[in-house]
């Protein structure tokens, strides 16, 4: 996992930051176990599916999609 910016990348995403975002912002929703690897990010709905992305706003966009999709 990224921590946090380098001088050899500067726009290098926060890992820990943006998943700690993502799960601010939907866990109350149902949707747990966020995590990111290999630029694959993924987080697991109440009903046991799999949403992914390759960045974070990939991720939220799938969980959005998906939670509009409950409504």
């Amino acid at each position: 996992m990224t921590t946090g910016r380098t001088a050899s990348d500067p726009f290098a995403v926060n890992e820990d930051a943006a998943l700690a975002e993502l799960e601010l912002a939907w866990s109350d929703a149902g949707y747990h176990a966020f995590s990111a690897r290999d630029g694959l990010w993924c987080a697991v709905s109440s009903a046991g599916e799999v949403l992914t992305g390759d960045t974070p706003d990939a991720l939220n966009r799938a969980i959005r999609a998906h939670w509009d999709g409950w409504q």
